[in-house]
Formats: C-alpha cells, sequence, structure tokens
C-alpha cells in the first residue's frame, strides 16, 4: 500500500516582479539607505521565484523548503505592497496542473492536510477570474479528502511498523477505508482527475478494510473467538481477491493478501481440529471501530523554519496608510493653525492700514518719507519687487498647463484601453470573462475626476491672486523706488509738530507697541507648530500584531490633541489678544478719535494720508501675493510629481491589462479553433456503400469525408456498490466506501471475470 496519489507542481510564466515593486518602492521612500534596502530585497524576491517556480525541482526535501520559502515571503509581503488590479498590478499565469504527467509519486514524506482546503476557502476567494480546473473548488474539496485518506493510512502504517496493538491498528485502518471511500464517492464524477484516480481510491479502500479485518481477527483470536476470526478473515480475502483481479495494475497487493492467507489457512486447521467453534455470518459480527488521527488544519505561515522576511524594515500597507492618514491630518493641523494666524495678521494689518498707522505717528513733520513706509520698501525690495512677482505670475500658468497635460494623457490611457475591452466585451459576450475596464477604472476616474478638480480650483485661485497684483501694482512699483524718488512722489503737508509728545500720540504708539510684540510672537509660535514631529509607527504595528485592525482615528486625533493642544490654545489666546488690542485703537478708545482731530486742527494732509495708506497695503498686499505665488509654485511642482505617480499607475494598470487581454484572447482564439466548425448529419448510404476497386491506371477520386462534431468524451465507470454484493452472481463484485458500518462480505470475482470492465460495478449509485 505504499502507493500514494500526488498533484503535480503548477506551471508559471516568467513574472518580471523587478519593475513594478522597485517603482513602488521609490515612489513611496525617500532616496536614502532604507530605500536602497527595499530595493535589494526586490532583486532578492525575483531570484528566489525564479528558484521556487521557474526550474525543475528535484523531489528533495530541500526543494519543499525553497516552496516553502517562496511561499511564506509571498504571505509577508503581500501586506507590505498595494497589489490589486488598480494599484500595483502584477499578472501570474499559472498552468493546469493535469494538463501533463502523472499523479504517481514516491512515498509522501510531508503531507499538508489543510493546503487545499486553504485554496477553496481563501485563495479563491481572491481570484477576479474563473480558476483553472486543477484549483476549482470541487476539485480543491477533493484532493483535500484524498490527501486526509492518505495522511490517515500513513498513521496506520506507523502504527503497524511500531507493533502496535492489533485493535488500535484495526480502528486506524478501518477509519482510513472510510476516508477513502468518501474521497471515491468525490472523485467518480470529476472528468478533469487523471484516469488513475478512481482505480486506486477504489484499491486502497479495500486494502484498508481488508488491513483493519485481518488484525481485528487477530483481537478475535485473543479473545478466543475462532470462529470470528475466520469470518473476518475470508472476508478480508475476498476483498484482496477483488483488488487482485481489477486494479493489479495500479497497486501492489500481493503481501497483503499472503499474508491474509497464511492467517486464514492456521485459523481454519486449528478450528478443524481442535476448537469447531461456529463460523458467523458476517452481518453478525460486531463493527469494527474506528480512530481518526488526521483533520484538515489551517495553514499558519511560516511554514518554513528557517523563514526570514526579505522586507522585514518595511511596514504593512495597513500601517502605510494609516501613517499616510496621520500625515494628513498633522498638515491638515498644522495648516489650520498657522492660516489663523496668517488670517489674523492680515486683517490686523489693514484695518491699522485704513487708519494710517503707523505711518501717521510718524509723519508729524509732513515733508519726509515716514520710517515704517522706507522699512516697507526696503522690505519689498529685498524680497525682488515687481520683477520677482510678474515672473511667478507668467510661470503659474505653464505650470498650470504641464499637470493637465499629464492628467489629460492619463486619463486618456484608460479611455483607450476601455474602449478596445467594450468592443472585445461586445463581440465575445459571456466568453470575455475578465473585469470590464469601466468597473475597474472607477477608482481611477474618481481620482482624476478630484485632481481636475483641484486643478480649476487652483486656477480661480490663479486669478484671484492676478486680480490683487493689478490693484496694487502701481503703489508696489513706487515702493520699490529708490529713497529720493519716493519722498518727491509724496506730497508734503503742514508740519503737525504740537502733536510731538501728547498724549493722543503716546496712547497709540503703546497699543501699536503691544500689536508688534505680538505678530513676533505669532511668528515664533509659527515656527513652533512647524516644528512639531510625531510617529505612530511602533502603535500602528502593536494595534495591528494585538488587533489585527488599527484604530487609526482614535490614535490620530489622541496624538494631535497631545502634541497641538498647547499650541492651539496660544493660537486662540493671540487672537483674543489682537481683538482686544484692535478694538482699544478703533472703539473703546478715544485715542484715535482726538488723534484725527488734532491732525485736521493742524493744517489739510488727506492727499498725503491717503498716499501713504495706500503704500502701506501695498506693502502688506505685495507679501500676500508673494507668499501666495510661492506656494502656488510649489503646489504645481508638488502636484506634478503627484500626477506622474498617478500617470505610471494608469500605464501600469493598462499594460497589465493589455498583456492579460492578449492571453485572453489566445485562449478564445484555441477554444474556437477546437470547437466543431458544424454539427454531425447523416452520411449519404453512396458514400459509405461499398465500391468495386477502380480499374488499373484509372483516376482515383477521393470521397470527402464529412465534418463531424468533437466526440463526446468515454464514459466514466460505474460506481461501487457499499451495501451489497452484485446480485448476478457471475458479475464480478468488489467493495467501494461503506455509508456506515462494515460491509457484507463480496463475493470473490470468478477467474472468468478476470478481463471484465476495469472499475468495479457496484450497487447503491447510479451507474
Amino acid at each position: 500500500m505504499a502507493t500514494f496519489i500526488s498533484v503535480p507542481l503548477k506551471k508559471s510564466s516568467e513574472v518580471d516582479l523587478v519593475k513594478p515593486l522597485s517603482k513602488f518602492v521609490t515612489a513611496t521612500y525617500p532616496a536614502g539607505e532604507e530605500q536602497a534596502e527595499h530595493l535589494r530585497a526586490v532583486e532578492e524576491l525575483s531570484r528566489l521565484r525564479k528558484s521556487a517556480v521557474g526550474r525543475p525541482l528535484d523531489k528533495h526535501e530541500s526543494s519543499l523548503e525553497l516552496l516553502l520559502r517562496y511561499y511564506d515571503q509571498l504571505c509577508a509581503v503581500e501586506a507590505k505592497f498595494p497589489f490589486s488590479e488598480v494599484r500595483l498590478c502584477l499578472t501570474f499565469t499559472w498552468k493546469d496542473a493535469f494538463d501533463k504527467g502523472s499523479l504517481f509519486g514516491g512515498s509522501v514524506k510531508l503531507g499538508q492536510s489543510g493546503a487545499f482546503g486553504h485554496i477553496k476557502d481563501t485563495v479563491l476567494s481572491a481570484l477576479n477570474r474563473e480558476p483553472t480546473v486543477d484549483i476549482s473548488p470541487e476539485t480543491a474539496g477533493t484532493l483535500s479528502q484524498v490527501m486526509l485518506a492518505q495522511a490517515q493510512e500513513v498513521f496506520c502504517i506507523k502504527a503497524t511498523s511500531d507493533k502496535m496493538k492489533d485493535a488500535i491498528i484495526a480502528k486506524l485502518a478501518n477509519q482510513a477505508a472510510d476516508f477513502y471511500g468518501d474521497a471515491f464517492k468525490q472523485c467518480q464524477y470529476k472528468e478533469n482527475l487523471p484516469k488513475e484516480v478512481l482505480p486506486v481510491l477504489a484499491a486502497k479502500h479495500c486494502m484498508l478494510q481488508a488491513t483493519a479485518e485481518l488484525h481485528q481477527g487477530t483481537v478475535a483470536n485473543q479473545k478466543k473467538r475462532f470462529g470470528e476470526e475466520i469470518a473476518r478473515l475470508q472476508h478480508a480475502t475476498e476483498l484482496v481477491k477483488t483488488v487482485g483481479s481489477r486494479y493489479d495494475e495500479y497497486v501492489n497487493v500481493k503481501d497483503l493478501s499472503d499474508r491474509i492467507g497464511r492467517a486464514l489457512t492456521a485459523a481454519k486447521k486449528d478450528n478443524d481440529f481442535i476448537y469447531h467453534d461456529r463460523v458467523p455470518e458476517l452481518k453478525d459480527l460486531e463493527h469494527i471501530g474506528k480512530a481518526s488521527l488526521v483533520k484538515a488544519t489551517p495553514i499558519q505561515t511560516p511554514l518554513s523554519q528557517k523563514f526570514t522576511d526579505l522586507f522585514e524594515k518595511m511596514v504593512p500597507m495597513a500601517v502605510q496608510q494609516s501613517l499616510t492618514m496621520s500625515s494628513q491630518r498633522r498638515g491638515d493641523m498644522v495648516s489650520r493653525l498657522v492660516g489663523s494666524l496668517r488670517e489674523s495678521t492680515n486683517l490686523c494689518n489693514g484695518v491699522l492700514a485704513s487708519l494710517n498707522l503707523p505711518a501717521a505717528l510718524e509723519d508729524l513733520s509732513g515733508d519726509s518719507v515716514p520710517p515704517s513706509i522706507l522699512e516697507k520698501s526696503r522690505a519689498v525690495a529685498s524680497q525682488g519687487g515687481l520683477q520677482s512677482v510678474e515672473t511667478l505670475i507668467r510661470e503659474l500658468p505653464e505650470l498650470m498647463q504641464r499637470n493637465r497635460e499629464i492628467l489629460d494623457e492619463s486619463l486618456k490611457m484608460l479611455d483607450d484601453e476601455e474602449a478596445t475591452d467594450t468592443e472585445l466585451r461586445a463581440k465575445f459576450s459571456q466568453r470575455w470573462s475578465r473585469t470590464p475596464s469601466a468597473d475597474l477604472y472607477k477608482p481611477l476616474r474618481a481620482e482624476g475626476g478630484k485632481f481636475r478638480s483641484t486643478l480649476d480650483m487652483a486656477a480661480q485661485a490663479d486669478q484671484t491672486v492676478r486680480e490683487r497684483y493689478n490693484i496694487h501694482c502701481e503703489m508696489i512699483r513706487l515702493l520699490c523706488r529708490p529713497e529720493n524718488e519716493l519722498s518727491d512722489s509724496i506730497p508734503s503737508a503742514n508740519p503737525m509738530k504740537t502733536l510731538q509728545g501728547s498724549e493722543v500720540v503716546n496712547v497709540l504708539r503703546a497699543l501699536l507697541a503691544q500689536l508688534d510684540e505680538m505678530k513676533r510672537e505669532r511668528e515664533a509660535l509659527e515656527m513652533e507648530i512647524k516644528a512639531v514631529t510625531f510617529d505612530l509607527t511602533a502603535s500602528f504595528l502593536t494595534a495591528l500584531a494585538q488587533d489585527g485592525i488599527i484604530n487609526d482615528e482614535a490614535m490620530i486625533s489622541g496624538a494631535i490633541d497631545s502634541h497641538y493642544g498647547a499650541s492651539s490654545e496660544r493660537v486662540q489666546q493671540s487672537l483674543r489678544t489682537q481683538e482686544e488690542l484692535l478694538s482699544k485703537v478703533q472703539v473703546s478708545s478715544t485715542a484715535h478719535q482726538e488723534f484725527s482731530a488734532l491732525k485736521q486742527s493742524s493744517g489739510e494732509a488727506d492727499e498725503r494720508e491717503e498716499l501713504l495708506k495706500k503704500l502701506a497695503a501695498a506693502h502688506d498686499s505685495y507679501t500676500e501675493i508673494s507668499s501666495n505665488l510661492k506656494e502656488g509654485t510649489k503646489f504645481y511642482n508638488d502636484l506634478t510629481e503627484i500626477l506622474l505617480r498617478f500617470q505610471n499607475k494608469c500605464s501600469d494598470i493598462v499594460f497589465a491589462r493589455k498583456t492579460e487581454r492578449d492571453e485572453l484572447l489566445k485562449e478564445l482564439q484555441q477554444s474556437i479553433a477546437r470547437e466543431p466548425s458544424a454539427p454531425s448529419f447523416n452520411v449519404p448510404a453512396y458514400q459509405t456503400a461499398n465500391t468495386p476497386n477502380p480499374a488499373p491506371g484509372a483516376a482515383s477520386v477521393p470521397t470527402p469525408a464529412p465534418r463531424t462534431a468533437k466526440p463526446a468524451p468515454p464514459a466514466r465507470p460505474p460506481p461501487p456498490n457499499l451495501s451489497a454484493p452484485a446480485a448476478n452472481a457471475n458479475a464480478p463484485a468488489g467493495p467501494a466506501p461503506p455509508t456506515s458500518g462494515n460491509p457484507p462480505p463480496v463475493a470473490p470475482a470468478a477467474a472468468s471475470q478476470a478481463q471484465g470492465p476495469p472499475y468495479p460495478t457496484y450497487q447503491g449509485y447510479p451507474g
């Protein structure tokens, strides 16, 4: 019984792992040692796959170890790369394992009984196309039962070798026979399995049942039940005779048959001369017990004891996604806090400019340029002046157009491939059995739609900046002039020396000093907010390991509150301080009203004051416009990188879809070529009638052969009867999987029936 059924290794086509995985690594990780290490791991993974599936393997444990390592690495790497049809698409082509080769191999040294259950329950759910027949749910379930039976048989062989008690061996063998019977039931209608499977399973069922009867007969002998011993040995003899007459080309039953024959001869001799015990009917015997020592265990990785993850330092995709969300939430918080400070500062500057402060306090002489205006002029000149802003304004449309072109080209690739897929789907209908491109590209199109909306909003923001620039460009140009030209451009006014040292001026100067201090504090606070960093990698990894999921929303919110809570409160306090100070300047204090009255009493200076207000406002607008343009330039450059990655993603999936399309077209063409060209029809009688041989030298006109349909496959052998011997005593009968208990005796096959059908005809199953 040393012959075992094995499943041939599936053969795969070569797959380029290096290019797509390396592209993901370089796009995800910044240049440096970490990126270089991941790229080396990608190369090693490619070499491991070529060693495991790219060449023939010897039947040695080292080959098994190589396969286990590769499987473990695939399981480990699956969580660290975004493998999907949309993001990182790799096409693996596997051939049907039963296309070629025999199912028979050497003795099984290691059995993973749960492997086919794992394929049936886990692997198939991840496929987006019909699986090959060898791993279909039905075939996987059948092979799982076959492996279970063989594993039980191994325990039976081991118990026999270890000379364990006969009662134990009988129970192990009886259970193995039941498992083989169940496997036979599942296999008898599987056309895809090789023809050797059914006879081996039927033979193993009979042989294991005979083994159980042999050892249970020994138990009966030990209990002085000599008639029962003979009855069981006779039944075992009938079973092995059936195997020998029908399945001798598939299994070797001689050793077992000889053991049973010797035992039966000795038992009969002793009973005839000594004990004279009555031999009972088989149906009156007690059922042999069963002992199952095997079950289909779940596949748990790593399978290899020597496994080391090549990508050990790369965090899983779930952690990467949570880290991305954490970075986005942190960026949003920083933008919100800094934006609140800057918006409030701009509001403060606008209010002061409308009041011509602090220039009005500095312009008491009425004929020189106020120091604050000179400082603003120097600040504008140091930032590049008008030329810098105009250069940035000219570059924005070019950056915008470049991004639009990348986006349009990316979406056009999807459009072209989708149009081809739709055309082929209409042509081949149900045969075009792959995910429609229209459905597959929905996430990409949604992402592209967001990019287009972002560009549209950016274009509107650019237009707003240009309009603001047009309003203030003349005053900005005036600020950029040398001090003497700037002084000449500002109208003179009557001196207001009477305001020097007045209480009104002192109050306003004190308030403005507090506002200046507040602005300096805000600059320091903004730098502190931008400098805050936190890394949740360890926390995310711990949560994933302990719970299997990451509650990133709660964890990120907690981290943000912890790191930015104090800064957020300081921002709110700064906003309240500004509101109080501006209220004192505008409303609560009468200082500004008294100051305005004093200025009016000192003479008319409206024209000069209005120009100074415009210059102050121009400076503030220049600072804001320049900042907006620089941020816009950075935004477009960053978006270009993002859109290039999006373009690569579209290119990769379109290339993968084209490869898949070509393979599917090839399969369809081969399938169509194998189909009959026309249905079968009756051949005219005159074409099949015997015709005289043509005269010597006469031309021979061949009769055209009719076109016929593809012949039907040969019928499967009739299934075995598990419950009763054949009704026709002349017909061969053999055992098959029992539904429960022990089967009744089976009549031995007559010698004249040795050339009967290759599989036994059993009652109880449809033939």
